[in-house]
Protein backbone atom coordinates (compact mmCIF):
# COMPACT_ATOMS: atom_id res chain seq x y z
CA UNK A 1 0.00 0.00 0.00
CA UNK A 2 1.15 3.03 -0.87
CA UNK A 3 0.73 6.59 0.87
CA UNK A 4 1.41 10.05 -0.30
CA UNK A 5 4.13 11.77 2.09
CA UNK A 6 2.65 14.89 3.59
CA UNK A 7 5.50 16.84 4.67
CA UNK A 8 6.56 19.70 2.70
CA UNK A 9 8.76 18.55 -0.62
CA UNK A 10 11.48 21.79 0.13
CA UNK A 11 14.05 21.86 2.51
CA UNK A 12 14.03 25.36 2.31
CA UNK A 13 12.07 28.38 0.88
CA UNK A 14 12.47 29.04 -2.12
CA UNK A 15 10.34 31.77 -5.17
CA UNK A 16 8.89 30.60 -8.15
CA UNK A 17 11.53 32.84 -10.32
CA UNK A 18 14.50 30.38 -8.68
CA UNK A 19 12.79 27.04 -9.65
CA UNK A 20 12.16 28.70 -13.12
CA UNK A 21 15.83 30.12 -13.00
CA UNK A 22 17.36 26.18 -12.08
CA UNK A 23 15.28 24.76 -14.88
CA UNK A 24 16.54 26.90 -17.20
CA UNK A 25 20.18 26.47 -16.45
CA UNK A 26 19.37 22.69 -16.00
CA UNK A 27 17.78 21.97 -19.81
CA UNK A 28 20.52 25.04 -21.05
CA UNK A 29 23.45 22.67 -19.71
CA UNK A 30 22.25 19.79 -21.22
CA UNK A 31 21.15 21.14 -24.66
CA UNK A 32 24.84 22.62 -24.86
CA UNK A 33 26.61 19.41 -23.73
CA UNK A 34 24.74 17.24 -26.42
CA UNK A 35 26.37 19.64 -28.83
CA UNK A 36 29.80 19.08 -27.61
CA UNK A 37 29.28 15.72 -27.33
CA UNK A 38 28.41 15.00 -30.82
CA UNK A 39 31.60 16.94 -31.46
CA UNK A 40 33.96 14.84 -29.31
CA UNK A 41 32.40 11.56 -29.38
CA UNK A 42 31.21 11.49 -33.71
CA UNK A 43 32.45 14.63 -35.52
CA UNK A 44 32.14 18.08 -36.47
CA UNK A 45 30.17 16.98 -39.74
CA UNK A 46 27.51 15.24 -37.65
CA UNK A 47 27.36 18.16 -34.75
CA UNK A 48 26.64 20.19 -37.86
CA UNK A 49 24.35 18.00 -39.11
CA UNK A 50 22.61 17.93 -35.84
CA UNK A 51 22.68 21.30 -35.40
CA UNK A 52 21.15 21.91 -38.83
CA UNK A 53 18.10 20.08 -37.92
CA UNK A 54 17.39 21.68 -34.68
CA UNK A 55 17.32 25.01 -35.88
CA UNK A 56 15.57 23.70 -38.95
CA UNK A 57 12.96 22.55 -37.17
CA UNK A 58 12.75 25.38 -34.51
CA UNK A 59 12.35 27.58 -37.64
CA UNK A 60 9.56 25.59 -39.15
CA UNK A 61 7.78 25.31 -36.00
CA UNK A 62 7.90 28.62 -34.70
CA UNK A 63 9.05 31.43 -36.95
CA UNK A 64 5.88 32.14 -38.75
CA UNK A 65 3.27 31.59 -35.46
CA UNK A 66 6.01 34.06 -34.04
CA UNK A 67 5.87 36.88 -36.12
CA UNK A 68 2.13 36.67 -35.66
CA UNK A 69 2.52 36.64 -31.78
CA UNK A 70 5.36 39.57 -31.44
CA UNK A 71 3.03 41.84 -34.29
CA UNK A 72 5.55 41.43 -36.89
CA UNK A 73 3.67 40.18 -40.10
CA UNK A 74 3.54 43.14 -42.69
CA UNK A 75 6.71 44.22 -41.87
CA UNK A 76 9.53 44.47 -44.97
CA UNK A 77 10.85 40.95 -44.85
CA UNK A 78 14.33 42.17 -43.88
CA UNK A 79 12.71 44.02 -40.87
CA UNK A 80 10.47 41.30 -40.02
CA UNK A 81 13.15 38.68 -39.88
CA UNK A 82 15.84 40.55 -37.77
CA UNK A 83 13.34 41.73 -35.52
CA UNK A 84 11.97 38.15 -34.68
CA UNK A 85 15.32 37.69 -33.48
CA UNK A 86 15.48 40.94 -31.11
CA UNK A 87 12.41 40.03 -29.71
CA UNK A 88 12.18 36.43 -29.30
CA UNK A 89 15.58 35.94 -27.83
CA UNK A 90 15.03 38.72 -25.63
CA UNK A 91 12.17 36.69 -24.25
CA UNK A 92 14.57 33.91 -23.34
CA UNK A 93 17.32 36.22 -22.13
CA UNK A 94 19.76 36.08 -24.91
CA UNK A 95 21.28 39.02 -26.08
CA UNK A 96 21.13 40.82 -29.30
CA UNK A 97 20.96 44.18 -31.06
CA UNK A 98 19.26 45.20 -33.37
CA UNK A 99 20.02 47.94 -35.96
CA UNK A 100 17.84 49.21 -39.08
CA UNK A 101 20.11 50.74 -41.96
CA UNK A 102 16.75 50.60 -44.17
CA UNK A 103 13.74 48.44 -44.71
CA UNK A 104 15.81 46.25 -47.19
CA UNK A 105 19.12 45.80 -44.73
CA UNK A 106 19.00 45.25 -41.05
CA UNK A 107 21.33 43.84 -39.00
CA UNK A 108 21.60 41.86 -35.58
CA UNK A 109 24.33 41.26 -33.30
CA UNK A 110 24.91 39.10 -30.85
CA UNK A 111 27.28 40.19 -28.65
CA UNK A 112 29.33 37.95 -25.90
CA UNK A 113 28.52 36.24 -23.91
CA UNK A 114 26.88 33.79 -25.79
CA UNK A 115 23.99 31.79 -24.90
CA UNK A 116 24.24 28.48 -26.81
CA UNK A 117 27.46 27.72 -26.30
CA UNK A 118 27.96 28.57 -22.67
CA UNK A 119 30.88 29.55 -20.41
CA UNK A 120 33.81 27.73 -21.80
CA UNK A 121 32.11 25.38 -23.92
CA UNK A 122 32.68 28.19 -26.57
CA UNK A 123 36.09 26.43 -27.04
CA UNK A 124 34.78 23.26 -28.08
CA UNK A 125 32.56 24.37 -30.60
CA UNK A 126 33.87 24.41 -33.76
CA UNK A 127 33.38 27.32 -36.66
CA UNK A 128 31.10 24.66 -38.59
CA UNK A 129 28.77 24.30 -35.97
CA UNK A 130 27.94 27.41 -35.61
CA UNK A 131 27.64 28.50 -39.09
CA UNK A 132 25.03 25.30 -39.08
CA UNK A 133 22.95 27.81 -36.74
CA UNK A 134 22.72 30.32 -39.62
CA UNK A 135 21.79 27.53 -42.55
CA UNK A 136 19.35 25.86 -40.45
CA UNK A 137 17.63 29.56 -39.78
CA UNK A 138 18.92 32.58 -41.01
CA UNK A 139 19.27 31.54 -44.42
CA UNK A 140 15.59 30.25 -44.36
CA UNK A 141 14.10 33.57 -43.42
CA UNK A 142 13.38 34.28 -46.79
CA UNK A 143 11.92 30.99 -47.75
CA UNK A 144 9.22 30.96 -45.03
CA UNK A 145 8.26 34.57 -46.04
CA UNK A 146 7.72 33.65 -49.32
CA UNK A 147 10.67 36.27 -50.64
CA UNK A 148 13.04 34.72 -52.66
CA UNK A 149 15.35 37.53 -52.35
CA UNK A 150 15.76 38.07 -48.96
CA UNK A 151 19.35 36.39 -47.83
CA UNK A 152 21.32 36.82 -44.80
CA UNK A 153 25.29 38.06 -44.84
CA UNK A 154 27.19 36.98 -41.84
CA UNK A 155 29.96 39.23 -41.09
CA UNK A 156 31.25 37.94 -37.75
CA UNK A 157 31.69 34.80 -36.09
CA UNK A 158 32.26 34.52 -32.33
CA UNK A 159 33.99 31.06 -32.72
CA UNK A 160 36.50 32.69 -34.94
CA UNK A 161 37.66 34.43 -32.43
CA UNK A 162 35.75 38.02 -33.08
CA UNK A 163 33.22 40.37 -30.86
CA UNK A 164 30.02 38.14 -31.42
CA UNK A 165 28.37 37.12 -34.43
CA UNK A 166 26.69 39.44 -36.46
CA UNK A 167 25.33 39.93 -39.71
CA UNK A 168 22.19 41.73 -41.88
CA UNK A 169 18.99 40.34 -43.54
CA UNK A 170 19.62 42.11 -47.00
CA UNK A 171 15.88 42.10 -49.85
CA UNK A 172 18.25 42.05 -52.77
CA UNK A 173 17.17 43.21 -56.34
CA UNK A 174 16.80 39.93 -57.70
CA UNK A 175 15.64 36.12 -56.60
CA UNK A 176 18.58 34.08 -54.78
CA UNK A 177 19.78 30.61 -55.52
CA UNK A 178 19.94 28.55 -52.14
CA UNK A 179 23.24 28.45 -51.70
CA UNK A 180 23.35 32.54 -51.95
CA UNK A 181 20.84 32.38 -49.12
CA UNK A 182 23.43 32.62 -46.72
CA UNK A 183 27.24 34.44 -47.53
CA UNK A 184 30.07 35.59 -45.35
CA UNK A 185 31.74 39.05 -46.23
CA UNK A 186 34.43 39.44 -43.07
CA UNK A 187 35.24 42.85 -43.75
CA UNK A 188 31.82 44.83 -42.99
CA UNK A 189 31.35 46.04 -39.79
CA UNK A 190 27.75 46.85 -37.81
CA UNK A 191 26.98 50.06 -37.12
CA UNK A 192 26.35 50.42 -33.17
CA UNK A 193 23.81 49.29 -31.24
CA UNK A 194 21.33 52.02 -29.94
CA UNK A 195 18.65 50.50 -27.73
CA UNK A 196 16.67 53.98 -28.32
CA UNK A 197 16.02 53.51 -32.06
CA UNK A 198 15.54 49.28 -31.36
CA UNK A 199 11.78 48.26 -31.01
CA UNK A 200 10.56 48.27 -27.67
CA UNK A 201 11.44 44.77 -25.57
CA UNK A 202 8.51 43.00 -24.66
CA UNK A 203 10.26 42.05 -21.50
CA UNK A 204 10.72 45.25 -20.57
CA UNK A 205 7.76 45.72 -18.36
CA UNK A 206 7.64 41.90 -16.64
CA UNK A 207 7.53 40.98 -13.26
CA UNK A 208 10.81 38.46 -12.82
CA UNK A 209 8.92 35.65 -12.17
CA UNK A 210 7.38 35.95 -15.75
CA UNK A 211 10.94 36.48 -16.98
CA UNK A 212 11.93 33.27 -15.42
CA UNK A 213 9.29 31.35 -16.51
CA UNK A 214 9.85 32.60 -20.25
CA UNK A 215 13.79 31.66 -20.00
CA UNK A 216 12.65 28.10 -18.39
CA UNK A 217 10.32 27.33 -21.53
CA UNK A 218 13.10 28.57 -24.45
CA UNK A 219 15.80 26.62 -22.52
CA UNK A 220 13.56 23.48 -22.41
CA UNK A 221 12.32 24.21 -25.82
CA UNK A 222 15.88 23.58 -27.07
CA UNK A 223 16.02 19.80 -25.60
CA UNK A 224 12.13 19.13 -27.25
CA UNK A 225 13.63 19.60 -30.53
CA UNK A 226 17.26 18.76 -29.72
CA UNK A 227 16.52 15.24 -28.74
CA UNK A 228 13.80 13.56 -31.37
CA UNK A 229 16.84 15.34 -34.51
CA UNK A 230 18.93 13.44 -32.56
CA UNK A 231 16.78 10.42 -32.75
CA UNK A 232 16.27 10.70 -36.19
CA UNK A 233 19.83 11.63 -37.59
CA UNK A 234 21.50 8.64 -35.68
CA UNK A 235 18.78 6.34 -35.01
CA UNK A 236 17.61 5.46 -31.17
CA UNK A 237 20.43 3.17 -30.08
CA UNK A 238 23.04 5.73 -30.84
CA UNK A 239 20.57 8.70 -29.91
CA UNK A 240 20.61 6.66 -26.36
CA UNK A 241 24.03 6.67 -26.00
CA UNK A 242 24.95 10.31 -27.02
CA UNK A 243 22.18 11.60 -25.57
CA UNK A 244 22.19 9.68 -21.99
CA UNK A 245 26.24 10.02 -21.71
CA UNK A 246 25.53 13.98 -22.13
CA UNK A 247 22.42 13.76 -19.54
CA UNK A 248 24.56 11.79 -17.13
CA UNK A 249 27.49 14.15 -17.06
CA UNK A 250 25.29 16.99 -17.07
CA UNK A 251 23.35 15.74 -13.97
CA UNK A 252 26.14 14.80 -11.91
CA UNK A 253 27.88 18.05 -12.65
CA UNK A 254 24.89 20.38 -12.50
CA UNK A 255 22.92 18.67 -9.42
CA UNK A 256 24.21 20.07 -6.18
CA UNK A 257 23.16 23.87 -7.98
CA UNK A 258 20.36 22.58 -8.81
CA UNK A 259 19.95 21.12 -5.82
CA UNK A 260 20.47 23.96 -3.67
CA UNK A 261 18.02 26.29 -6.24
CA UNK A 262 15.62 24.24 -5.81
CA UNK A 263 16.00 24.32 -2.04
CA UNK A 264 17.34 21.01 -1.48
CA UNK A 265 20.04 19.24 0.35
CA UNK A 266 22.28 17.83 -2.28
CA UNK A 267 23.30 14.81 -0.10
CA UNK A 268 21.17 12.43 1.93
CA UNK A 269 18.85 9.21 1.64
CA UNK A 270 16.47 7.73 -0.85
CA UNK A 271 13.78 10.44 0.85
CA UNK A 272 15.90 13.57 0.24
CA UNK A 273 16.73 12.37 -3.39
CA UNK A 274 12.91 11.82 -3.77
CA UNK A 275 11.87 15.17 -3.26
CA UNK A 276 14.14 16.91 -5.25
CA UNK A 277 12.97 14.64 -8.07
CA UNK A 278 9.37 16.28 -7.51
CA UNK A 279 10.76 19.86 -6.47
CA UNK A 280 12.20 19.41 -10.21
CA UNK A 281 9.21 18.10 -12.23
CA UNK A 282 7.06 20.91 -10.52
CA UNK A 283 9.33 23.59 -11.46
CA UNK A 284 9.30 22.18 -14.87
CA UNK A 285 5.55 22.03 -15.15
CA UNK A 286 4.83 18.75 -14.30
CA UNK A 287 2.63 17.57 -11.44
CA UNK A 288 4.55 14.98 -9.43
CA UNK A 289 4.17 13.21 -5.78
CA UNK A 290 6.55 11.62 -3.40
CA UNK A 291 4.83 8.33 -2.11
CA UNK A 292 6.22 5.58 0.23
CA UNK A 293 5.72 1.88 -0.81
CA UNK A 294 6.99 -1.34 0.47
CA UNK A 295 9.44 0.63 2.77
CA UNK A 296 10.83 2.16 0.18
CA UNK A 297 10.42 5.46 -2.06
CA UNK A 298 8.84 6.27 -5.31
CA UNK A 299 8.02 9.39 -7.03
CA UNK A 300 4.99 9.64 -9.66
CA UNK A 301 5.19 12.20 -12.61
CA UNK A 302 1.87 12.94 -14.59
CA UNK A 303 2.41 13.95 -18.12
CA UNK A 304 5.66 15.33 -19.45
CA UNK A 305 5.32 18.87 -20.72
CA UNK A 306 9.26 18.73 -22.10
CA UNK A 307 7.64 16.24 -24.63
CA UNK A 308 3.98 17.38 -24.53
CA UNK A 309 2.69 17.16 -28.13
CA UNK A 310 5.73 15.86 -29.93
CA UNK A 311 4.59 13.29 -32.18
CA UNK A 312 5.11 9.70 -32.72
CA UNK A 313 7.30 10.30 -30.19
CA UNK A 314 10.09 7.12 -29.73
CA UNK A 315 10.84 5.82 -26.53
CA UNK A 316 14.75 6.46 -26.89
CA UNK A 317 13.71 10.09 -25.84
CA UNK A 318 12.86 9.48 -22.40
CA UNK A 319 16.06 6.71 -22.10
CA UNK A 320 18.44 9.42 -23.04
CA UNK A 321 16.30 12.07 -21.03
CA UNK A 322 16.51 10.04 -17.82
CA UNK A 323 19.59 9.75 -17.24
CA UNK A 324 19.79 13.73 -15.94
CA UNK A 325 17.89 11.88 -13.36
CA UNK A 326 20.23 8.91 -12.78
CA UNK A 327 23.75 11.07 -13.00
CA UNK A 328 21.64 13.53 -10.22
CA UNK A 329 21.29 10.71 -7.97
CA UNK A 330 24.49 9.25 -8.45
CA UNK A 331 26.24 12.52 -7.29
CA UNK A 332 23.79 12.63 -4.29
CA UNK A 333 24.35 9.07 -3.19
CA UNK A 334 26.40 6.49 -4.96
CA UNK A 335 24.72 3.97 -3.04
CA UNK A 336 21.37 4.22 -4.28
CA UNK A 337 19.43 3.19 -7.65
CA UNK A 338 16.54 4.62 -9.77
CA UNK A 339 14.76 1.83 -10.95
CA UNK A 340 11.39 3.01 -13.42
CA UNK A 341 8.65 1.09 -12.87
CA UNK A 342 6.36 3.00 -14.85
CA UNK A 343 6.51 4.71 -18.47
CA UNK A 344 4.20 7.43 -19.61
CA UNK A 345 5.11 7.66 -22.93
CA UNK A 346 5.21 4.21 -23.12
CA UNK A 347 0.99 4.34 -22.13
CA UNK A 348 1.33 3.88 -18.27
CA UNK A 349 -0.84 7.06 -16.32
CA UNK A 350 2.44 8.22 -15.05
CA UNK A 351 6.02 7.98 -14.63
CA UNK A 352 7.14 6.14 -11.74
CA UNK A 353 10.67 5.85 -10.43
CA UNK A 354 11.37 3.89 -7.33
CA UNK A 355 14.84 4.76 -5.29
CA UNK A 356 16.43 2.04 -3.12
CA UNK A 357 19.92 1.03 -2.03
CA UNK A 358 22.21 -1.05 -4.76
CA UNK A 359 21.99 -4.20 -4.01
CA UNK A 360 25.41 -4.89 -3.07
CA UNK A 361 27.90 -6.86 -5.49
CA UNK A 362 25.42 -4.41 -8.38
CA UNK A 363 27.15 -1.80 -10.22
CA UNK A 364 26.36 1.26 -10.77
CA UNK A 365 25.17 2.01 -14.88
CA UNK A 366 27.60 2.28 -17.08
CA UNK A 367 30.44 0.90 -14.97
CA UNK A 368 32.76 -1.61 -16.78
Amino acid sequence: MSEPMSEQVQAVPVTDAARWSAVANWYHAYFTGLVMTTVTRRSTREAADLVFNIFRRQHHERFLPGLDKLGLTGLPPAVAAARYHYLSNAIGGVRVEYMEESPRKVWVRYPPPRWAWHGTAICAIPGEVSRAVLRGWHAHNGVSLGEPKLGFVCTKQTMDGQPGLEGYYCEHDRALEPEERLRFARGEEAPDFDPALAPRLLTADWPEERVQKARRNYAMEYVRTALPELIALFGPRDAIYLGGITARLIGMQFYSETAAALGMHDQGDARDFGRFMVALARAQGDEAELVEEDGGMAVRQYGWKLMAGVPSLHHAAFEAWNELLEGALSAHNRHLALTVTCRFDLGDDCFEWRIAPRLRGTRAAGAQ
